[in-house]
């Protein structure tokens, strides 16, 4: 016990001293003393419990869901028949009913048309989506099943959930709390900000983000009336556009989405110097969207933007490159978050808020000084209660302790974690575990004594036969802590991550620094006895 090599101590004291370093920005913080800026300032963020922020809960209408699907399927039937070799040609296609039916021209396609739409059906093939009826000898009807149905409000769900936390980190936040609640919920905590407009009118705009052709054969005093051609649809323009109020005809179908979107800025036009969104196509989307200004020169399509039409711009000459711009009366901020959204994605069903609540600053504080007095407390008399009882081996372990807590708070800085109220508790549950330790190995050391072993032999055999009843409880923690982290959500999560890093820190603080101390100890004074 008494060889422990130089390159082995200088080891211990790095680790210990850059951990207690990366603690002291946090230090300063709660302090409210100035870090030095030349100096690296690894700080653990703080829960919406204790820092304050914002709590919203989201809901999904799942009944889009459904009718996405319909139009989706519909588009999709269009698409097979019309590339089909040689040429299905079908009548008009109907959506009532929450079903989508046609009738082929020609009643003798019907087996080849079958075959082509079976791929469409099945989906995936773990889930049928789809039942196929044929009626009436040639009317086909496509009815979506309540599988196929349940597995796409999840994928929705699963989907909207990540857009939501890419617009969240676009803001800059940090460690927001996102996650589903039910079947169509999600829960969304954002620390530190204390006004949730702006985050309420992020997440609420969907961002579909559509071009498509303006039906110039519509008659003016039918859109007027709310009447669109067959084939066609009426979309009103948003109110911060010129023709706020008014309303167009567009193609229902053969536009484009901007689901090929790759980048989207908030930039000024160069001409009138407003706001507007420049927005990049990948390569499929360039080209779709070439295709499209290419085939219609001359003509007027419409922005459309969660169904409000920005602008309708006639197509000059086609537009190439990938690249578009978009306007419709934005200021700065509104453009800014429009490019979020963009460059997020765009939600696949709505969302909208049913609760708010904004935890305030002051709430937050009196958490943290609540918790640190009774971590104080509690420390202040297991310091006592170690050294009354254990003399210089409870300094020691006293020590170890409260680098215990610096090293933990070290670690959590640089790993970016964040501290909770529940967390709190994990440090105290920590502190409570270190200080086991060290009782476990001071009573082994003197069961040692009492069989008549000396000190050094006493010592080596205390900390090698309490290290394995240590290592033994602390594995059993930690895998109690990695199930609470993986299987949990929010607070529980806090507490997860300072119970396993807790594990770490003062098992190493615990057994590894005082084992050293003691062995130095030991070289130098050569006791032949000690006070336990």
């Amino acid at each position: 016990m008494l060889d422990l090599p130089k390159w082995k101590k200088a080891w211990l004291w790095m680790i210990t001293g850059l951990a207690v370093f990366a603690a002291l920005p946090s230090l300063f913080s709660i302090a409210n003393a100035s870090w030095p800026q030349a100096l690296p300032d690894p700080m653990v963020n703080l829960g919406l419990d204790l820092a304050g922020g914002s709590h919203i809960l989201l809901e999904a209408n799942s009944s889009q869901v459904a009718t996405q699907r319909i139009e989706n399927m519909e588009e999709t039937v269009r698409s097979t028949m019309r590339r089909a070799e040689p040429r299905l040609r079908i009548g008009e296609v109907s959506t009532r009913g929450g079903r989508l039916s046609f009738m082929l021209d020609n009643p003798g396609d019907v087996d080849r048309a079958r075959e082509l739409l079976l791929p469409s059906i099945n989906g995936n093939g773990l889930v049928r989506e789809w039942d196929l009826q044929v009626v009436d000898s040639s009317r086909f009807v496509l009815s979506p099943t309540e599988q196929g149905l349940d597995q796409a409000v999840t994928d929705a769900m699963d989907s909207a959930t990540e857009v939501v936390r890419k617009r969240i980190d676009a803001l800059g936040t940090r460690e927001p709390t996102i996650i589903r609640q039910g079947d169509t919920r999600i829960v969304v905590q954002v620390p530190g900000l204390q006004d949730p407009e702006q985050l309420k009118a992020l997440l609420g705009q969907t961002a579909k983000l559509e071009f498509k052709l303006v039906d110039q054969t519509a008659l003016p005093s039918d859109v007027a009336q709310g009447l669109a051609p067959p084939g066609s649809e009426i979309a009103p323009y948003s109110d911060g556009s010129a023709s706020a109020g008014t309303s167009i005809a567009v193609k229902r179908l053969g536009g484009i989405r901007g689901d090929n979107l790759t980048n989207a800025q908030q930039s000024f036009d160069p001409q009138s110097n407003e706001p507007v969104v420049n927005i990049t196509f990948d390569s499929e989307g360039g080209r779709r969207f070439a295709k499209l200004t290419t085939e219609n020169v001359n003509k007027p399509f419409a922005i459309i933007l969660d169904g409000n039409v920005l602008s309708a711009p006639n197509i000059n000459e086609p537009i190439r490159g990938g690249t578009a711009q978009i306007s419709g009366g934005f200021s700065v901020e509104s453009a800014n978050q429009l490019a979020i959204s963009l460059r997020s994605g765009a939600l696949p069903v709505d969302l909208a808020v049913i609760e708010e609540r904004t935890v305030g600053p002051d709430l937050g504080a009196d958490s943290i000084r609540k918790g640190m007095m009774a971590m104080a407390v509690g420390s202040l008399l297991v310091v006592v209660l170690m050294i009354f009882t254990y003399g210089r081996f409870g300094i020691y372990a006293t020590v170890a302790l409260v680098i215990n807590v610096l090293m933990l708070l070290g670690i959590m800085a640089i790993l970016n974690t964040t501290l909770t109220l529940p967390g709190i508790a994990g440090f105290v549950l920590t502190i409570g575990a270190a200080v086991d330790a060290n009782v476990l190995i001071n009573e082994r050391i003197r069961e040692e004594r009492k069989r008549g072993r000396r000190v050094v032999a006493a010592i080596e055999n205390g900390y090698k036969e309490a290290s394995r009843a240590i290592y033994d409880a602390n594995i059993t923690n930690l895998i109690a802590g990695v199930l609470l982290f993986l299987f949990g959500s929010g607070p529980i999560r806090g507490f997860a991550v300072v119970l396993v890093i807790g594990l770490f820190t003062s098992v190493f603080t615990a057994v590894t620094l005082t084992r050293m101390w003691v062995a130095g100890w030991l070289r130098k004074a050569r006791p032949s006895d000690i006070q336990l």
